[in-house]
Formats: structure tokens, sequence, C-alpha cells
């Protein structure tokens, strides 16, 4: 199977399992805060990240300094990024949040493919630019109003390419395994000060609820859904795996029709539409001449 098409297949993957984050999220949230959610699903990654560490030998792959500089970029990038997002959810809603992200691939085209030597032939950028379209009419509510949380979170979308640069060029020099377990590491004890400061205790009862909500999440979104992304971007641009994440509204509203009865408005319904289609224009093999 070629490269490009293995990509394609992982963002398929892992846009099956991010479009159960807010769902997952909402539920344990509903139990403890954002950012607790946050920190307890990020320990119970590690401890996956670890075992697979040790099963796969890779604890070697730290001892190559060449990794280093990119690793601690994206680790950077990453937990401000997050970091970022949590503190805009203060102010803003999630709407707001899912809207101004996705501008991420607004972000990552303007800095690698127009300022960038990141090339997309003509065919794939159409696909995405009417995939994004699609997802912003399925993400964005019916007031969108801008506060002080949005240009947080805005400032996130920002910088979400570069940490994608980073874990891209990351991945040459060792596994993703050891790239994420790296950043999680790095970015944790940050995370958890946040969280105690910002966020109320959590009481035993409401962690215990809010569990099996937190091993889901932990497992599928931090381990097997970040390995995927980290060997997509391994695979294809950093632009068309950002526009590609437009799958995952699609499948988010679809979860929740068919587990939480939220039935979507036509203009969700209409903006399933440009992403189909946008999503198999990105998909198709192109002719070389």
């Amino acid at each position: 199977m070629e490269k490009e098409r293995e990509g394609e297949l992982l963002m398929l993957g892992l846009s099956v399992i991010e479009s159960w984050f807010p769902i997952l999220s909402i539920m344990s949230m509903a139990y403890i805060g954002a950012l607790h959610t946050y920190m307890y699903s990020l320990i119970i990654a590690l401890f996956f990240f670890i075992i697979l560490m040790f099963k796969r030998k890779r604890f070697s792959e730290l001892k190559n300094r060449a990794a280093y500089k990119d690793l601690l970029l994206t680790s950077f990038f990453i937990t401000t990024l997050f970091t970022l997002v949590f503190i805009g959810l203060q102010y803003t809603t999630a709407g707001n949040m899912a809207v101004i992200v996705f501008l991420q691939l607004l972000f990552a085209f303007l800095y690698f493919n127009v300022l960038g030597k990141e090339k997309m032939d003509r065919v794939h950028l159409i696909g995405s630019v009417i995939m994004g379209i699609g997802a912003i009419l399925v993400l964005i509510p019916e007031e969108l109003t801008l506060n002080k949380g949005d240009l947080f979170i805005l400032a996130a979308a920002a910088i979400a390419p570069f940490a994608n640069l980073y874990q891209k060029r990351a991945r040459q020099f060792c596994s993703s395994e050891t790239i994420l377990t790296f950043r999680t590491v790095v970015g944790l004890p940050f995370i958890a000060a946040l969280a105690y400061y910002l966020e109320p205790e959590v009481s035993y009862p409401a962690f215990m609820q809010a569990l099996p909500y937190l091993l889901i999440i932990g497992i599928a979104v931090y381990v097997v859904s970040k390995i995927m992304w980290i060997e997509a971007l391994h695979r294809i641009s950093i632009t068309k795996v950002s526009a590609m994440m437009g799958l995952v509204p699609l499948m988010t509203v679809l979860f929740a029709f068919l587990f939480l009865g939220e039935s979507p408005s036509l203009k969700q319904a209409l903006g399933l539409i440009p992403i189909l289609i946008g999503g198999y224009i990105l998909t198709r093999p192109i002719k070389q001449l």
C-alpha cells in the first residue's frame, strides 16, 4: 500500500475515535472539571505509553540527541495549545471553540503552502477547501460572538500547525510512542498544576463516576488516536491532515444523534454534504502524467 493511502486510512480511523472525544468529555466533565479530565486522561495514557515503550524497546530512542530539539518543541507547542484551549473554555462556548480550533486548516495552508514549500496538488487543495467549508457549517453555532476566550483559542489554532510540524520532524528520529511519552511527561506536571490552582478538588465519588469515560479517553483518544495521528503526519502533508479532520464533526453529529438523541439542524445536515464531497476529492489518487 502506498504511503499516501496509508496516511488517509489512518486519518479515517482516528476521525472515528476523535469524534467520540467531545461526547466522552461532556460525560466526564459532568463529574469533574475540564482540566482534571485532561490531567487524569493523560495519566492513564502515560501508563500505557510506558508499557508500549518497554514492550517495543523504545527507551533507547531517547539516547538520540538529534531528536531532542523537535521533541522539546513538540512538547512546548502541544502543552501551550491545550493550555490556551482550556483557559479559553472558561470564557466561551464549546461551539465557538470547535469552530475556531478548526481554523488550524487555514493557518496550516498559510504557513506551509502559501509561505512555505509544502506542495499540494490543485485537486486535493480544492477538496481541502470544500471540506473546510462543510466542517464550519456543521460546527458554527446559531450565534457566534467573539470574546477574550475566543482569542485564546484562536491563538491555539494558530500554533497547532507548528505542533504538527515538529511532531512530523520528530517522527524521523523516533517512534510515535516515544514522541507521545516524551510530550506527556513534559506537559503533565504543568497541566496538573493548572488543574490544582484553577479547579476545585475532585472528590473520590466524583472521580469514580468519571473513571469509565476517563479510561476510554485516555486509551482510545490519547494513546490509539494520537499514535495514528503522528503516523498519518509521517505519511501525508500537514495541510491535508488538518483538512481531513473535517470528518470528525460529521461523525460526532452522527454519534450524538444515535447515542444521545441530538438531532442535527438543517444547517448541520447541509454541512455534511461538502464534507463528504471534499473528503472524496481529497482521498482520490492523482493520476501521474
